[in-house]
């Protein structure tokens, strides 16, 4: 197999810690928050008051644009609509309900038949349900099917799951294989593609099986298997791996879906089911007990750690996603939303070198998956000097941590260039 991208690495995956079985449900915990945002866009309004009574997966907020309702992960009582810190350190207004242990479920209605549905159905279905994209980005996820329906060959699944550790995406293909699929024929009917297409990396023998066998010779659907490099799931990466299109800085990436994602489309559509709950990726050498875990949106990292035998006495670090685009959570109180997919626990703190320094190796370039000059940028960036930090395309990066990873100076590289994005947003020199 060919690699088509340029750049990119081969971290170790650490796979094998979590990999294998069902997810095993997370018991729901005595209080959930619900923060009002947990996707890219404006936040909620808050659709109840403290004091009154919730089911579970009734909306509790909504708003207007580009905005996706959150709902009650249980049924219970509201006790609290106040600011949390969630995962990534921002503080959010959120819905704090207290469990009432009966799990009393909201109405749903999904639409068993869905091939005479359009698109703006579909769309309506899955944004009722708070969809939103779970690779990472949290984008409202029926924006994406309004504004690439009719206009798209191909829909791509990504199913790559390239950061180190974690198989939540893994998990829900070998587990929820009815869904994945059921989800990727749905969009390629109401998208009006030609196919779609599943791309999973090599290391993931047991999913492409279990996909391979529930699709038969069904002709709208395809599984292509590409060679395991990190960033492979990016979306321009992963266009051009397997279209061999590249896509031009600032244009539109098309019709790009997770794979958990698409099973959670389909869970919408045919069911009416919100999105309540998710697999979650809880490993590391610092957890007692690695493997994937259901969880309740909501749930605080605290509850599920407690559930996967609890942290080491020698853990130094927790985090919110993967080693290479994960962040470091302040406290174990922070809910798992609909973005987090897994809770990665280290023994060793990833700190850089206290005297970082560059010794103009130009390993970052040979690395970056976005043609660009880490080196350079790092110059400019502690410089503050605006002008070339635009000229060298800073905000083409996309952090994904490969320049920091094969840095032998151990140079804080990916988190200087979030720190100048910022920069250039206030405006620098």
């Amino acid at each position: 197999m060919k690699q088509l991208f340029g750049g990119g690495i081969h971290p170790d995956g650490h796979k094998d810690m979590s990999r294998g079985g069902a997810p095993v449900p997370v018991p729901a915990p005595e209080t959930v928050c619900i923060p009002l945002r947990q996707h890219i866009g404006a936040a909620c309004a808050p659709l109840v008051n403290v004091g009154d009574a919730v089911l579970m997966g009734q909306k509790i907020g909504d708003g207007e644009g580009r905005c996706s309702p959150v709902h009650a992960t249980v049924s219970g009582t509201v006790t609290a609509i106040e600011e949390r810190e969630i995962p990534g350190g921002d503080r959010v207004q959120s819905v704090i309900i207290k469990n009432d242990g009966k799990d009393t479920p909201a109405p749903m209605t999904g639409h068993a038949s869905w091939l005479s549905l359009s698109a703006r159905e579909v769309a309506a279905a899955v944004r009722e349900c708070g969809i939103v994209g779970m690779g990472g980005a949290a984008f409202p996820t029926d924006s994406k099917i309004g504004s690439t329906a009719g206009k798209t060959a191909e829909v791509l699944i990504n199913a790559c799951e390239c950061e180190p550790y974690i198989t939540s995406d893994d998990t829900e293909m070998c587990c929820y294989t009815a869904d994945v699929v059921g989800g990727a024929k749905l969009l390629c009917k109401v998208l009006g593609a030609k196919k779609s297409i599943i791309a999973v990396e090599d290391n993931k023998p047991e999913a492409i099986e279990a996909l391979r066998a529930a699709l038969g010779d069904e002709p709208t659907v395809e599984v292509r298997v590409l060679p395991t490099r990190y960033p492979q799931g990016a979306k321009k990466q992963l266009i051009l791996a397997v279209t061999g299109r590249e896509v031009a800085p600032g244009a539109r990436s098309g019709a790009l879906f997770n794979v958990t994602t698409t099973a959670n489309i389909y869970r919408a559509v045919t069911k009416g089911q919100p999105l309540l709950e998710k697999i979650v990726t809880v490993t590391g050498d610092g957890v007692n007990e690695p493997k994937n875990m259901l969880v309740r949106i909501g749930t605080s990292f605290a509850d599920v750690l407690k559930a996967a035998g609890g942290l080491k006495e020698e853990t130094k670090q927790v985090i919110a996603g993967g080693p290479m685009m994960g962040k470091g959570v302040g406290s174990l109180e922070v809910p798992v939303v609909k973005g987090t997919n897994a809770i990665l626990c280290l023994t060793e703190e990833c700190n850089p070198a206290a005297d970082p320094v560059c010794i103009r190796c130009g390993k970052c370039v040979e690395v970056c998956p976005m043609y660009l000059q880490p080196l350079n940028l790092y110059r400019y960036a502690k410089a503050g000097d605006k002008q070339m930090l635009d000229e060298l395309y800073l905000n083409d990066c996309m952090e994904c941590g490969c320049c920091s990873f094969v840095c032998p100076g151990k140079l804080p590289l990916t988190a200087t260039f979030v720190e100048a994005k910022h920069m250039l947003k206030k405006g620098g020199k």
